[in-house]
């Protein structure tokens, strides 16, 4: 049995004086402890949970597997029992969890610690198997959490704002009655009034089940609103500090640890309508302090004056608990207590899913696909997201708090940012394809460019493109014997018919309309019978520059008036007029 000193003024006790194997529990515990840090720890309270969870479990596994599981001890370790508490874990949870495996890297670590305090007491094989983790359980690859959508999280967002401006409301109220109140006390039964109850909160403390009866006055504080009501217009409810932690997230994507661990003097450094806020971080490699520099001001939209607000709102709270912690709510009972001081975050869940039921947020929630569970770690993802996009994917910009690869792989590989990263990867591929290949050359009737170039052709290349003299089936070519495709000088264009389409020599006018649509019609027939990757590699970039690169060029009835006789069935509509001539 140890007890264990966490961030926040938590507490934990873990007992395992029931567990079997009392020997070998010894010594998993003394590592446990060391690990957690007895004294001043800043470790995760969650994470030793877990721990603790872990060395019940296996010493659960040993009793089972051993016969005289009381006389066990560190010599008694071999590798077969940690393997088969190994085949057990993958046997419950299944081989795609990762639950094995993080169970298994914690008892190897204890192991490890153990190990260290007492170097001959292990067998050689049994150090050699703590050697690695796991022989069966794989690490799985765990799928970053996804942010809110766009629209939930601004619903959380605003209904958070609502709840603090109607907090910061109700305690100015208070304190407008305690100033024209008086002491209830010795007023009798008619003294606690709205005004003398507020008047006694304010210089007294909040009211309690004591004062409740030391002073009879429990039916009239009950028509008042009763003890939770009253003390309200002083402190802060358990609702109002969700509300402030929420809102505060969704302005900073501070870690909940350190938004719900904040001191109430956390605000630095002021200066030009800015602010640092000064918070610890538990999970970087212990503890580290940091600081994020944020905006200030008199507005609720601007985290320095949120902040501001709470410090305002919870001095009275921390007068009476003598905390330095930004956090503090009054209890039904009358108590005033630190929010996350006794208290872990993970306690005030039945606050967050009030949170949701008062604002009527699970149809919303339900609407987007999405389970109405309102998660303060996916505020951060959210908040990140957003950061993400608006720096346009520059890690450096978005990389706040974070290393760049830990920014990449947990807050930039998410599901929410695939439409973006398709875009971006469609652009720079459209911006190489057109940095290698130029914009198709499309002319009006009167030679005028329709593609957008200011680049004018000489006048013998715009009279030939015209007049269909160097038509080439797709296209006129301004110089059929001067091909980029060729391998030697003067020697004639070597490309298939619709290399036309990929060439800078070509020229395409309202008279090549008809055969590009009917070769969009074969491309399109073509779609239909071959393998996609075939049909990619020979037809999409032809396909590509006909819809996207040539088409648009030209109005809507001239395309409609091309795709009618297209639609003739007379092929040679569309062969080359040298080729006609051959023919006839």
């Amino acid at each position: 049995m140890f007890t264990a000193g966490f961030s926040g003024g938590v507490e934990r006790r873990y007992d395992f004086s029931a567990l079997a194997c009392p020997r070998l529990v010894r010594y998993l515990a003394r590592a446990l402890a060391g690990l957690a840090g007895v004294e001043n720890s800043q470790s995760y309270v969650g994470t030793t949970d877990a721990y603790a969870q872990t060395v019940t479990e296996f010493v659960s596994h040993l009793a089972q597997a051993t016969d005289s599981p009381g006389g066990m001890d560190l010599e008694d370790l071999v590798p077969e029992l940690l393997d088969s508490f190994e085949a057990n874990l993958v046997t419950r949870y299944g081989d795609s969890s990762t639950t094995p495996y993080l169970r298994m890297q914690q008892v190897v670590k204890l192991l490890r610690l153990v190990q260290e305090d007492n170097p001959d007491r292990l067998s050689t094989v049994m150090q050699a198997r703590l050697g690695f983790t796991a022989a069966q359980a794989g690490q799985g690859r765990s799928r970053p959490l996804d942010a809110y959508p766009d629209a939930v999280f601004e619903a959380i967002q605003a209904a958070a704002l609502a709840d603090v401006r109607a907090a910061r409301d109700r305690m100015l109220a208070g304190e407008r009655l305690a100033a024209t109140g008086q002491d209830p006390v010795g007023g009798g039964w008619h003294g606690w009034t709205r005004e003398n109850a507020a008047w006694h909160i304010a210089r007294r403390g909040p009211l309690t089940g004591t004062v409740r009866a030391e002073h009879g006055a429990g039916s009239k504080i009950d028509e008042l609103g009763g003890i939770g009501r009253l003390n309200s217009y002083f402190f802060l409810t358990a609702h109002d500090v969700v509300a402030f932690v929420v809102l505060l997230m969704c302005q900073t994507g501070l870690e909940p640890e350190a938004a719900c661990g904040l001191s109430a003097d956390c605000l630095v450094n002021p200066a030009r309508g800015y602010v640092s806020v000064a918070y610890v971080k538990n999970r970087a490699h212990g503890q580290s302090r940091k600081t994020l520099r944020v905006t200030d001001g008199g507005a609720l939209h601007q985290p320095g004056g949120l902040i501001r607000l709470a410090v305002r709102l919870t001095a009275h709270g921390r007068r009476l608990t003598g905390t330095d912690l930004l956090w503090t709510h009054t209890l039904r009972s009358g108590e005033v207590i630190s929010s996350f001081g006794r208290h872990r975050a993970t306690d005030v869940a039945a606050f967050k899913r009030a949170f949701l039921e008062r604002h009527h947020l699970a149809p919303l929630f339900e609407a987007a696909g999405e389970e109405a569970v309102l998660n303060l770690r996916r505020l951060r993802k959210t908040y990140k997201s957003r950061r993400y996009q608006q720096t346009g994917g520059v890690l450096e910009d978005f990389a706040e708090g974070h290393s760049a690869r830990v920014a990449a792989k947990h807050y930039a590989n998410i599901d929410a940012h695939r439409p973006l990263h398709e875009e971006a990867v469609e652009k720079g591929l459209r911006e190489a394809l057109d940095a290698a290949l130029g914009a198709p050359v499309v002319l009006d009737n009167d030679g005028r460019r329709l593609d957008g170039s200011a680049d004018e052709l000489p006048p013998e290349q715009v009279s030939a493109a015209l007049s269909g003299d160097s038509d080439v089936w797709l296209a006129s070519c301004r110089d059929f014997h001067a091909s980029p495709f060729a391998r030697r000088p003067d020697a004639g264009c070597p490309v298939a018919v619709w290399g036309c389409l990929e060439c800078p020599n070509a020229v395409f006018t309202t008279r090549h309309l008809p055969a590009l649509f009917s070769f969009a019609a074969f491309l399109t027939d073509q779609r239909e019978e071959m393998p996609v990757l075939e049909w990619n590699a020979r037809f999409a970039l032809a396909w590509e520059r006909i819809t996207s690169g040539i088409l648009p060029q030209f109005t809507g009835e001239q395309q409609a008036t091309a795709r009618l006789i297209a639609e003739s069935h007379d092929p040679a509509l569309h062969l080359p007029g040298q080729i006609l001539q051959g023919l006839t």
